[in-house]
Parts: C-alpha cells; sequence; structure tokens
C-alpha cells in the first residue's frame, strides 16, 4: 500500500491527482516550480475541499484532514518519496531532465511514473539509466472525478511493478486499465476521429460547433467533442493529435485540425483560458 506521493506539475492535472491521493489517506507532495502555480494551486484545492464540504460530500474534519495531507513546494529538494508522479508540461526533454533530477537524490527504488498523454513512455525510459523504473500512468481531467486511468507499460517494466502501480490505482478508486506502450495508449487513438471529425465538418461549415455538440450529447455523449477540448484544452489536444500523426506514419485521417491549431496560434486554450470554441466565466487554470 502506496503511503507517500509526490507530484510533480501543480497545474490542472497535478492539482487533480494530488486531491485524489490526499483523499484516499495518503500524504502528498506538490511540487511546482512556479510559486504563482503553487499558489494557485493551493487556493483551488482549498475552493474544492469548501465546494465538497458544503455539498456534504465530506465532513468538516474529512475536509481538514485531506489539505493537512498535502505539502506544497516549490523546492524540488523537498522532493523524496516512493513514488513519484509526473503531470509537467507535455515535453519530452523536460520530464527527462526532471527524472533525471529527482534520481540523484532519491533511493534506487522509487518509482517514477509519467502521466503523459502523448509522448512514448518506452522512449522517456531510455533514455534514463533506469528504464525498469519508469512507468506510465495516464489520469484524465478532472483527475479526481474521472474514474479511469491507463497503465502504460514498456518492455523494461517488470510484473512486479505493473501490479504496484495497479493496486496503487485501486486504492484510488480507480478503474485501471493496463496496455502496452503505443501511440496514443488505448483512450486518446480511438478518441482521434471523435475530435478531427467533428472538426473537419465545422472545417467545411456543415454544421457549427454548438450545433455539433448538442446533437452528440442528444444521442447519448456526456459532452460534445468542443466542449471536451475545451475542457482538456486545445493546446493539450492537439498536441496528442500532431504526435499520433507522427507516430502513425501521416495518415490523412489523423491529421491536425488546422481549424484547432488557429485557436492556439489565438490562445484560445478553452476554460483555462477563459475562450476556446465557446466563452467561459471563469479562468480554470
Amino acid at each position: 500500500m502506496e503511503t507517500d506521493v509526490c507530484i510533480c506539475g501543480a497545474g490542472t492535472m497535478g492539482r487533480g491527482i494530488a486531491l485524489t491521493v490526499a483523499s484516499h489517506g495518503m500524504q502528498v507532495k506538490l511540487y511546482d516550480l512556479s510559486t504563482a502555480m503553487i499558489t494557485r494551486s493551493a487556493s483551488l484545492i482549498e475552493k474544492e475541499l469548501d465546494e465538497s464540504y458544503n455539498k456534504k460530500r465530506i465532513s468538516r474534519k474529512e475536509k481538514e484532514e485531506i489539505h493537512g495531507r498535502i505539502q506544497f513546494t516549490t523546492s524540488v529538494r523537498d522532493c523524496q518519496a516512493p513514488l513519484f508522479i509526473e503531470a509537467v508540461i507535455e515535453n519530452m526533454e523536460d520530464k527527462l531532465a526532471l527524472f533525471t533530477q529527482l534520481a540523484t537524490f532519491n533511493t534506487d527504488q522509487a518509482i517514477f511514473a509519467t502521466n503523459t498523454s502523448s509522448l512514448s513512455v518506452t522512449a522517456i525510459a531510455s533514455h534514463t539509466s533506469f528504464p525498469e523504473r519508469i512507468i506510465g500512468l495516464h489520469f484524465f481531467n478532472p483527475a479526481n472525478r474521472m474514474k479511469l486511468v491507463e497503465i502504460i507499460r514498456t518492455k523494461y517494466n517488470s510484473d512486479e511493478l505493473v501490479n504496484r502501480i495497479t493496486k496503487f490505482a485501486v486504492q484510488l478508486e480507480k478503474t485501471a486499465v493496463i496496455c502496452q506502450d503505443s501511440p496514443g495508449f488505448i483512450v486518446n487513438h480511438v478518441a482521434r476521429p471523435f475530435y478531427l471529425e467533428a472538426l473537419r465538418l465545422a472545417e467545411k461549415q456543415i454544421a457549427g460547433p454548438e450545433t455539433i455538440d448538442r446533437l452528440m450529447e442528444s444521442a447519448g455523449f456526456k459532452m460534445g467533442p468542443f466542449h471536451l477540448m475545451d475542457l482538456i484544452g486545445n493546446d493539450i489536444n492537439y498536441a496528442v493529435s500532431s504526435t499520433l500523426y507522427e507516430a502513425m506514419g501521416r495518415p490523412d485521417r489523423l491529421k491536425p485540425s488546422g481549424l484547432q491549431e488557429e485557436k492556439l496560434k489565438l490562445g484560445l486554450l478553452g476554460r483555462k483560458t477563459g475562450h476556446g470554441f465557446f466563452l467561459y466565466n471563469t479562468i480554470t487554470e
């Protein structure tokens, strides 16, 4: 049973993972280089706990205990734990640099899980001197509410490590799906047509984002593709599409959308910027 976890990256995903872990009785260190990001993350976690208390999902005692289990830090030297979950920017060099730095002042038993949604976990692992200790653990946004997690296994991982990470996911009351490392893993591979075909319909002006989303939701989808892209972040969604497109040999069916690329250029990333395909009253990042 895991009792102490360090999460690196205090953005939307890291914040949600930290709240999930702390809510299940474990001590959490939430690290980010940015003081502003840590301050904002602490404020938003407190706000979410207050909301859960006000809606009677948790007691006052539970709220205080969960908050008390989270240590916020901007010092990488504070990052000592048996299990790390990395949720930093989707950039191979940044992830490698972080893992290498963490390994220098942690034991050779420390496990490093990456929350990457599009990069090859095998490639990340192979560029380190400890590939057997790196595994994929992909949460979905919002991490403290979405039940599914993908456990991405590489050729370097032992059955023992995969079982340990699976048990950790069960501790978090998540539905864990184990898959071999491959472009897009399972969910992001399967979901590409959902996003890309919707974007093509909008590009061809066959129907607008609002109409497409309304129709998809009326057909039983909890959220239409455009609202979902705004929730994920158009920057992240576009990056996943681009990575999968390259990894699969650039097939036309997976070509990233020019419409979504334009959103990136304009800084219209979705909920976290207050504007994406739709307008939002609050900024969540």
